[in-house]
């Protein structure tokens, strides 16, 4: 058998799996002894072995590593003082002696309490987990644990991983191996978490469309949270492609296969020669690449058309649960006990019966529509030859004549829109008086009231949407390109200088940072 480097187990073709002669640890456990671990998880008393693996597990975290049959009593007794549900687990030594034929534990004989010879004889036991075992239980811990808070989409790691990037280029030019490894460690890490929590993703909410017919409530109440969480993470993940792109091309700008073996010399697996380190790392970065770097292939553009289509699924399951609460019954189950009800028919004419008074698709629509002119057609000729009657679509289609109406009254309100354009007017008079105030005054010494800010924040909103980016000359010193934006009479001119300016209004200060505000009255 053989390991990836992801952690999976995959099995040997043959379905043998014999260890290898040099192996040993973990590496000698077969396909059985790795599957045989979880039995404890599926026997009759597995609460007792879950409870006395948590006594091991806390007595781990406390650097006890071998422990005797008394100690694991000790620290269920512990336990039990927390969680009253581990005081139920009776007689630990058959459990242990189970768990060590799992090979779970590891079982040792322990010489030291021995008193006399009689007492070595009995060999006393003491317990630890093996590395195997320790593996099991966590991934059972890690089942029992699970919860929604682990379904997420993370969009706040996307300025680390660009950061990382950006990292991993200047050490790899550098020639730091140890600073490329743990970059290059951080980054694998972080996209397999990022993959990981989007396949819990996109499986909560499958899972979520399949129970909403049951429990609607529990749609209804995360709804919201999920539409903002799905888009927040599609603008940033939009907004970061591009700039990942760039990061990867950058770092492969300094050479990949000097990347690669600076991470394989500084990497520190033991039991991997450098040529298996070589391609392990290969492996993972040209996974970064397809990540980020593969254009409309790669697995960002993937998951961010996955999350509009899940933002689309959720709308339309939105769309149903609402309609079903509205008419007390979903469209779906109405279906569903129909099928059933045919189902249940015990005979075909019950169910044509049943079709018959579900769809009523055989009886012929009767409908009776006067001529507008009955004169025009002699009453002694056969309707086979008269003229056909026209009949409206919806007369047709629902029984029902079509009843025409004219168009609504329009009400006008005169003195209402009157007393608006007063509004106006008064709004655009006082813009304007205080747009040549500060033509006047000037916005500097001192404090604006509040119309003269909006005048001000109107002017600057326009010259600053005017402005052109212009890059900065050498030495530091600010372009000399003025911006100019006009409104109500007057010009505002955004005049570059070192330093910054503050203008004071009755909204707080407005810092500049490298420009000057100057308005000037417009000749007419």
């Amino acid at each position: 058998m053989t390991v990836s480097t992801t952690g999976i187990v995959e099995p040997r073709p043959g379905g043998s799996d014999p260890p290898e002669p040099t192996a040993f640890g973990i590496d000698a456990f077969t396909l059985d002894d790795r599957l045989r671990l979880f039995h404890f998880a599926a026997a009759e008393k597995r609460h007792d072995y879950l409870w006395l693996l948590r006594a091991f597990d806390r007595g781990r975290a406390n650097y006890q590593v071998l422990l005797h049959a008394a100690d694991a009593r000790d620290l269920l007794a512990a336990l039990a003082a927390e969680h009253p549900a581990a005081a139920a687990v009776g007689d630990v030594q058959p459990l242990l002696d189970a768990l060590a034929e799992w090979q779970v534990l590891d079982r040792s004989y322990d010489g030291t309490r021995a008193a006399n010879l009689a007492e070595y004889r009995n060999r006393h036991y003491v317990y630890q987990f093996t590395q195997a075992g320790y593996r099991a239980y966590r991934a059972v811990e890690d089942v029992l644990g699970a919860s929604l808070e682990d379904a997420q989409l993370s969009r706040l790691v996307f300025p680390d991983i660009l950061a990382d990037l950006q990292a991993l280029a200047q050490a790899n030019t550098a020639g730091d191996a140890e600073e490329v490894y743990r970059k290059l460690s951080r980054l694998d890490g972080v996209l397999a978490d990022m993959a990981q929590r989007a396949a819990r993703f996109y499986l909560m909410l499958g899972d979520l469309a399949r129970t909403n017919d049951t429990r609607p409530e529990v749609f209804l109440a995360h709804k919201d949270a999920l539409l903002a969480h799905m888009r927040e993470f599609t603008a940033e993940l939009a907004r970061f492609t591009p700039l990942l792109a760039g990061a990867v091309a950058e770092v492969e700008s300094t050479g990949v296969e000097r990347l690669v073996e600076h991470a394989a010399l500084a990497d520190e697996r033991l039991f991997r020669t450098i040529a298996e380190r070589h391609a392990d790392w290969a492996r993972r970065w040209a996974g970064l690449v397809h990540w980020f770097a593969d254009g409309e292939h790669s697995e960002s553009e993937r998951l961010q058309d996955a999350t509009v289509t899940a933002i689309s699924g959720v709308l339309a399951l939105l769309r149903r649960v609402t309609e079903s609460r509205r008419g007390g019954v979903s469209r779906e189950s109405q279906l569903r006990h129909l099928a059933q009800w045919f189902a249940s028919c015990p005979a075909d004419e019950d169910a044509h019966a049943l079709f018959q008074a579900t769809f009523d698709l055989g009886s012929p629509r009767h409908v009776s529509v006067a001529h507008p002119d009955p004169e025009l057609v002699p009453s002694r000729l056969s309707w086979w030859d008269a003229e056909p009657v026209e009949l409206s679509r919806t007369l047709v289609q629902s029984g029902r004549a079509p009843a025409l109406h004219g168009p609504g009254r329009i009400e006008r309100d005169d003195a209402r829109r009157q007393q608006l354009r007063t509004l106006q007017l008064k709004a655009q008079a006082q813009v304007r008086a205080a747009a040549s105030t500060l033509a006047a005054d000037g916005v500097y010494g001192h404090t604006l009231d509040e119309p003269e800010t909006r005048a001000l924040l109107g002017l600057l909103d326009l010259a600053l949407a005017a402005r052109v980016p212009v890059s900065r000359s050498v030495g530091g010193d600010p372009p000399s390109v003025r911006t100019h934006g006009g409104s109500h009479g007057v010009r505002l001119t955004l005049i570059p200088i070192q330093g910054s300016t503050t203008v004071r209004t009755v909204r707080g200060r407005l810092h500049l940072d490298g420009l000057r505000l100057e308005i000037t009255g417009v000749a007419r």
